[in-house]
């Protein structure tokens, strides 16, 4: 006789360990033990005896345990074993909940890391960990469509960050195309996208380039009052001119002062080769009267809250900006600007010995790229000549201004 919800609610175990068997039909019963009400279902299937687990009361009711069984029954009618079903879905569910766009994001990132600066890694870090995962970050790789990126990205538009928006599509992009070669997702629903998010300006890092405006520069960071690091870091963005990463990340065990070099690993470029720069007198004394102040440790322009961390990133731009020079004006990034304009129009340095200096990616005749040390001597005596401009105009001498072809 069929089972009924009366039935089911006031039944009590019997003092027999196994428990008691109430059956309703089809297959159908309830098993009752000290421990709870348990619900099963005794099947046939390729002339073997088996037991279905449909759930436990009264989490599940009789009804809802009569739907399970007639679902089971069709997979039986199918040929389908139901307790194989069973696990299948629940191991797709288990890899749906592991293989969420967080999940794979995080792997993604952490699989990476190698090729990317740690000032790099932090900031992609930090915009999947706050303009993504919490939108989509539990969401199934397998589930992810265009729209759901698409929303993600409108919130960043809605704020104006236009130029960020591209880029965390482009990282989401990235995320996808590793799930598609991990076996995670169909394909890249980024790609969709190419045409749904407002146009960004195009705009270069704002930078001094006019030879008299340098020279009022070198003025106010001579006369700039601030910590010794920050004032010697100041002096020496013009003198070196590369990226302000490697400047801040510069550290003792790469330089030689006595060879007056300073060697910056691959680990530590844009482009991951080995850089080579040859320092000038004045970076050299900078160099030797900052030793007595940081040389106990690693960096030579370490943070000034713990040795163990380089100097902050905003440093350099906080300077300029305390000196009066606004974001629009120059920036840390915009003495290599600087250097590269005035370098070759107003000294008429060898353009190719120039952008090898800024690390540019520069090629032979043979169009093999050049080596760390190639064309040193070249590019020591023309560090010197920089330097030695930079003090000329830092002291007033007369500058040839620029006259570019209108």
């Amino acid at each position: 006789m069929a089972l009924t919800d009366t039935f089911v609610k006031n039944v009590k175990p019997k003092a027999s360990v196994a428990g008691e068997k109430h059956t309703d039909g089809q297959g159908l019963y309830l098993h009752v033990k000290a421990a709870g009400k348990y619900w099963r279902m005794s099947y046939r299937f390729l002339s073997k005896q088996k037991t279905l687990a449909l759930g436990v009361y009264p989490a599940v009711s009789l009804a809802k345990a009569r739907q399970r069984r007639d679902k089971a029954r069709e997979l039986l009618a199918d040929g389908i074993d139901p307790s194989l079903a069973k696990r299948e879905e629940k191991q797709a569910m288990a890899d749906a909940a592991a293989n969420t766009f967080e999940a794979v994001g995080r792997d993604w990132l952490a699989r990476t890391a190698a090729s990317r600066m740690d000032s790099t890694q932090e900031k992609v870090k930090t915009w999947l960990e706050k303009d993504v995962f919490p939108f989509i970050g539990k969401m199934s790789m397998s589930k992810i469509g265009p729209r759901d990126v698409l929303a993600v990205l409108r919130k960043l538009e809605a704020r104006g960050a236009i130029d960020t928006a591209h880029r965390v599509k482009q990282l989401c992009g990235q995320v996808c195309r590793y799930a598609v070669v991990s076996g995670l997702a169909q394909r890249d629903v980024t790609a969709d996208l190419s045409e749904a998010l407002a146009v960004r300006t195009s705009k270069n890092f704002p930078a001094i380039t006019e030879p008299k405006q340098a020279g009022e520069l070198m003025r106010s960071i001579y006369d700039y009052q601030g910590h010794p690091c920050t004032v010697a870091a100041l002096k020496l963005s013009p003198l070196v001119f590369v990226r302000p990463g490697e400047l801040r990340t510069m550290e003792w065990a790469e330089i030689d002062l006595n060879k007056a070099e300073w060697r910056i690993p691959g680990s530590k470029m844009k482009m991951k080769a080995d850089h080579l720069v040859p320092l000038p007198i004045q970076a050299v004394e900078l160099l030797r009267s900052v030793h007595p102040i940081t040389g106990h440790g690693g960096y030579v322009f370490p943070s000034i809250r713990t040795g163990e961390r380089p100097m902050s990133e905003n440093t350099i731009n906080a300077a300029l900006r305390g000196m009066g020079y606004s974001a629009e004006v120059h920036c840390a990034h915009g003495f290599r600007a600087m250097a590269r304009t005035i370098m070759d129009e107003v000294l008429g340095e060898r353009v190719d010995l120039i952008e090898h200096q800024l690390a540019h990616a520069v090629k032979d005749t043979n169009g093999r790229a050049y080596n760390r040390t190639a064309h040193l001597p070249a590019r020591r005596e023309m560090m010197q000549r920089w330097a030695d401009y930079l003090d000329k105009l830092r002291l007033g001498a007369d500058v040839i201004p620029i006259h570019r072809a209108g």
